[in-house]
């Protein structure tokens, strides 16, 4: 779910641009303010080539097929470290599979970056003392929503930049046929989140300390 070049008018994408380097600035200023800002780093670096990988696997979904997107679980591993490592995820899919591209690359980082943000937001908020149960719904509330977060603001967007000659009802159900397509894969993220929290946290409890 990626927008590609040429699709949306300049403001739009210079728009994506501007949100997208706000959202990188907050992160690299919330990092730098930790004490070891660097000690994440060997995390985000493999959890962002998880990332880029992650467009090679398609879901079929007749009549079409979906791809994991991942941004809940990128959230709420690495909290304010996953707008960079998305953003650079995203960069290398651009130049090496044609998944989006280079002048549509900020919004691709909202589309993306914004879901992770909430998700990360959701289980830090929700999580602390709560029961295993909780955690798990927490967690599959995570990745599963940010998924339709995600599609929510891929829909909003391109509806928003949609060429006057284009025939408005026409892209407006294509864009709800692409959403339904992605409810299966809300639910198959959702999942994978609470699966690999409640694996964590039982194995390995340190590394669900994002922030």
């Amino acid at each position: 779910m990626h927008v590609p070049d040429g699709i949306l008018p300049l403001s739009l994408s210079l728009g994506g641009v501007a949100v997208a380097a706000g959202l990188t600035a907050l992160s690299l200023k919330r990092i730098n303010a930790r004490s070891d800002p660097r000690a994440d780093v060997p995390r985000a670096a493999l959890l962002t080539a998880v990332f880029f990988a992650a467009s090679l696997v398609h879901i079929p979904v007749p009549p079409a097929s979906v791809h994991l997107m991942l941004s809940g679980l990128m959230g709420v591993l690495l909290g304010w470290f996953a707008v960079p490592a998305i953003l650079i995820g995203l960069f290398f899919q651009a130049v090496m599979f044609g998944h989006g591209g280079l002048t549509a690359l900020g919004v691709n980082g909202v589309i993306f970056g914004l879901p992770a943000l909430a998700a990360f937001g959701l289980t830090r908020l929700l999580m602390a003392h709560s029961t295993p149960a909780r955690e798990t719904a927490v967690a599959f509330a995570a990745g599963a929503g940010a998924v339709v977060l995600g599609v929510a603001l891929f829909s909003g967007i391109l509806l928003a930049g949609l060429p006057a000659h284009l025939d408005a009802a026409a892209e407006r159900g294509a864009l709800l046929a692409l959403a339904l397509a992605h409810l299966p894969l809300a639910v198959v993220e959702g999942l994978v989140v609470a699966a690999v929290l409640g694996f964590l946290r039982r194995v390995s409890p340190e590394l669900l300390r994002a922030g």
